[in-house]
């Protein structure tokens, strides 16, 4: 539903298009440059460097963030994020757009919880390996814009928050407004993009490095050749004709297990036989991420980011086994999904103080959990049981953890 708020004779005209009810924000003094709103109206976010000026409004428990930029941009930019949120790319959620005369647009967003800017991951180390996983977690996101036809056009660090996601990092798009919607982009138009990705990915760590007068990567070329490097290899994985012997159909369901494995559903496949010879020909627009996303949430109606869906699907799979090797009557995997979520999962996250619930997502939580029981068992030398690890993981990791709903 789009919601269209236009008071026409008031001193303080503007226009309000939303995409639900959003009539709270109907009370901002929009009529002011957004510098100039009382300081006493903003509430304090993490943020990364941005050419436009951001600030950040809590209303009813909600946090948006607000972005100052001229009208056209504005519209660009709601399109497509309107656009990347209905094929399901990772990226911040469009709230709406106030056009207000001659001052300049103002983009409104949900502010994305427990996400983090790269420069706070690096500074401050929050995260093991954070240069991998980020550069992964940006070259992931790349591709993915790719698959849906959209050229970023600014693909940067700073134009992206990142979420914890099973000991890797979910790279979401905060900033596409030099984006552009494409039914399919051509070879040369995704080189350029990853050019333009690596020469900003150098140039801020470069400046980070500056301003901190410490290293922060190894190497700031060769980190950013890395991202060139996994995009690469990510598409070419999902994309790459193969050629195979026509009575190697074996081949076909292995590639599609591989695909699977790395969290994407095929749509459709092309298969063009030619005497003894097989393409299997995969198209972008038919590679669909989200396999196991979509498995756990058809399973248990959890909503979790895949890798997360992965490590939770693994250990569904590990419950059913369980109730298998204790004699129990055999039951189905959807069966075993929903005893898992009533007997494991939630009073794992039960068991968490409300207070430090907000420190991770329940999904995040529970992956943490599984691994710190599995340190604590390998020290000890034999399993320590869920309420040891529970008890152990809130003291010794959750209670001194800062909280990522809203970081400052």
């Amino acid at each position: 539903m789009v919601t269209v708020l236009e008071p026409l004779e008031t001193p303080a005209e503007f226009r309000l298009v939303a995409r639900s009810d959003q009539s709270a924000l109907f009370a901002m003094p929009w009529r002011l440059p957004l510098e100039e709103w009382p300081p006493e109206t903003f509430t304090e976010a993490a943020v990364g460097i941005h050419r436009h000026v951001v600030k950040f409004v809590s209303i009813d428990g909600r946090l948006f963030a607000l972005k100052e930029l001229p009208q056209p941009l504005a519209w660009r930019e709601y399109r497509l994020l309107t656009a990347l949120e209905d094929d399901e790319v990772p990226s911040v959620e469009i709230v709406g757009v106030v056009e207000r005369g001659e001052l300049p647009a103002v983009l409104i967003t949900r502010y994305l919880e427990f996400s983090l800017p790269y420069r706070l991951i690096i500074k401050h180390g929050s995260l093991p390996c954070p240069d991998r996983s980020i550069g992964a977690g940006l070259a992931e996101l790349l591709v993915r814009l790719h698959l849906a036809g959209v050229f970023w056009g600014d693909c940067s660090l700073s134009n992206a928050l990142f979420r914890r996601d099973a000991g890797a990092l979910l790279a979401h798009l905060v900033d596409i407004e030099t984006g552009e919607m494409h039914d399919r982009l051509s070879d040369g138009q995704r080189q350029y993009d990853v050019t333009i990705a690596e020469e900003n990915i150098m140039g801020e760590l470069l400046d980070l490095e500056a301003e901190l007068g410490r290293a922060v990567v190894d190497d700031p070329s060769a980190f950013a050749e890395g991202v060139g490097r996994s995009y690469a290899e990510l598409w070419d994985e999902l994309t790459r004709e193969e050629i195979f012997a026509s009575h190697d159909g074996h081949r076909l369901e292995e590639r599609l297990r591989r695909l699977n494995e790395l969290g994407f559903d095929i749509d459709e496949v092309e298969v063009v036989a030619t005497g003894g010879e097989a393409r299997l020909i995969l198209h972008p627009k038919v590679v669909e991420p989200g396999h196991h996303r979509r498995r756990l949430l058809h399973l248990t109606g959890l909503d979790a980011q895949e890798n997360q869906a992965r490590r939770l699907l693994n250990d569904i799979a590990r419950y059913h086994a369980f109730l298998q090797r204790r004699g129990e009557a055999p039951v189905s995997e959807a069966a075993a999904a929903g005893r898992w979520l009533s007997e494991v999962f939630e009073p794992a996250i039960a068991a968490v103080p409300q207070e430090l619930r907000g420190r991770r997502a329940a999904a995040e939580l529970f992956h943490e959990l599984l691994e710190h029981r599995w340190f604590l068992s390998e020290r000890a030398g034999k399993d320590v049981g869920i309420d040891a690890a529970i008890k152990d993981y809130i003291d010794t990791v959750l209670r001194p953890a800062p909280d990522e709903r809203l970081p400052e």
